[in-house]
């Protein structure tokens, strides 16, 4: 059953309209289907916003990348427009915080700033054969096996970890080698050290500072496939195993942290850039996911579900990978993450058939059906990840028949979202031994009251979904606010965070589920 929060408490606080010289501070987040600014005032109400939708580039089957120089002119834009919305000057702006896809990189010349190439995605499946050919090879049998013996004698979390390691896809490790394997211009540039490499963040960072800044944080880091988590340091193993120089790598600082500022021929003032986090991990923080326990759902482009595992890192065999979520002085948070690829993708599919209009549309076309009458949909066009991992399986309709209408596809479609969240929360309840507290959604399809029921009764726990679903604006906010003093602590945020809707367990779907498994 779901119960919306009504009353006086679900209202932030009106600003003070007395305080004309009131201060406000930027969440910024480029995900893989739109960029987003929102502008934020202390009481964390979004005083004014601005999006434009991300073009991605298919040059390939299974190729997926982003003109740079596109992504750029948006995301300065985005800015613009969103200040502009709010009604505030510039030089009010206290900070800015930036959340960004994680994984997607380029490469740029170090003297000159040129880029080699568009961003590769992290959806990109040119490197699958460099994937499955690496996990199969003899160098990984014995680094799984060496790995095992030593963590047999010394109990090390990170020999086992080592011991379970594998390349994905969706790493952009094998996909950076591709890129220096086949790019000449790379290579040589790589030969006379005039490479950079960045994932988004770093790459807008080196732009909004105009090459005087270069880094990356422990969150974006952690997600690119060569870097040590428990080390707090890029691989030294892994980069010298796939041949990745170390010299082409960006340096790691505190996802909150002053990293510079935007030079002001931009916006006409130096704005201070203070906080870079990865997508997932700044939702985690805008859901004020804080304790160790606590689950996050993020259902866009992808879905995501993320656990707090305090100060531990943990590793599945399953597919749950270890994360930093976020450092912040001494404190540094990590996570565990599940995640499977293709969820509003195969919205917009079904929206590109012309099953509807409007994504709004699906939860009432799925609602009018007593059920999908036998008809089941598998989320694969790009691949399925855990517990499956298997980055080949093609998506596909199972069960039509002549009486299917587009009503009984979009269902199939919704339910398989929801299917493919219960086989996450599965593996997490079974191979993360730490109990779940609370459980908090957001991204775009989380709109869907159908999918967010449906998988409260899967799963048989409370869903929590929030009144701004932008946690990845918010959470990169938050980190620059704090980082200020915009915000006082994590507890003041805790304050500020509002519920618009707890969904709680009503139906059985079990036998549905174990069908469409």
């Amino acid at each position: 059953m779901a119960a919306r929060l009504e009353g006086p408490e679900r209202r932030r606080p009106e600003p003070d309209a007395r305080e004309p010289l009131a201060r406000f501070v930027l969440g910024l987040d480029v995900g893989s289907s739109v960029i987003r600014c929102h502008v934020y005032d202390r009481t964390a109400r979004v005083r004014g916003s601005s999006e434009q939708k991300v073009d991605n580039l298919y040059p390939q089957p299974g190729w997926v990348e982003i003109d740079p120089d596109v992504l750029w002119a948006q995301f300065v834009a985005v800015i613009k427009d969103a200040v502009k919305a709010a009604g505030v000057q510039m030089n009010q702006i206290a900070g800015l915080g930036l959340s960004t896809q994680r994984a997607t990189f380029i490469t740029w010349n170090k003297k000159t700033g040129h880029h080699f190439h568009n961003f590769i995605s992290w959806q990109d499946l040119r490197a699958t054969e460099l994937v499955k050919s690496w996990n199969n090879s003899l160098i990984m049998k014995l680094l799984h096996s060496s790995c095992r013996v030593l963590h047999f004698f010394s109990r090390n979390q990170r020999m086992l970890t080592a011991s379970r390691f594998n390349f994905t896809t969706q790493q952009a490790s094998l996909r950076l080698v591709w890129i220096l394997q086949n790019l000449s211009e790379v290579q040589k540039a790589v030969e006379e050290e005039n490479c950079c490499f960045g994932t988004i963040d770093t790459w807008l960072l080196h732009k909004l500072t105009k090459g005087s800044a270069y880094a990356t944080d422990f969150s974006n880091a952690s997600t690119t496939g060569f870097f040590d988590p428990f080390r707090m340091c890029w691989s030294g193993l892994i980069t010298s195993i796939v041949s990745i120089p170390h010299s082409i790598l960006p340096p790691v600082k505190d996802t909150s942290h002053n990293f510079g500022s935007v030079d002001e021929e931009i916006f006409g003032v130096p704005i201070p850039i203070v906080a870079l986090v990865g997508d997932q991990q700044s939702a985690m923080f805008g859901e004020c996911c804080f304790q160790t326990g606590d689950v996050k759902l993020t259902m866009g482009t992808g879905t995501f579900l993320d656990i707090n595992t305090g100060n531990n890192l943990q590793q599945t065999n399953g597919g749950f990978y270890p994360l930093i979520g976020w450092k912040i002085g001494q404190e540094v948070v990590c996570l565990a993450e599940g995640n499977a690829g293709d969820t509003g993708t195969a919205i917009k599919w079904a929206q590109q058939l012309d099953l509807f209009k409007d994504a709004a549309e699906t939860e009432k076309m799925a609602q009018s059906l007593e059920d999908s009458e036998g008809v089941y949909f598998v989320p694969s066009f790009s691949g399925l990840q855990a517990p499956v991992n298997d980055p080949c399986a093609c998506a596909a309709f199972m069960g039509l028949k002549p009486s299917t209408s587009k009503f009984h596809l979009v269902r199939a479609i919704l339910e398989s979202i929801a299917f493919r969240n219960k086989q996450l929360y599965d593996m997490l309840q079974k191979e993360i031994h730490i109990p779940v507290t609370n459980v908090r959604a957001d991204g775009g399809v989380c709109k869907n009251a159908f999918v967010m029921q449906m998988t409260s009764d899967l799963i048989n726990k409370k869903i929590d979904r929030p009144a701004d679903f932008d946690m990845s604006c918010l959470g990169a906010a938050s980190l620059a606010g704090l980082a200020i003093g915009f915000w006082t602590d994590k507890e003041e945020l805790m304050k500020l965070r509002q519920s618009e809707m707890v969904f709680k367990p009503q139906k059985k779907w079990q036998d549905a589920f174990l069908y469409w498994v």
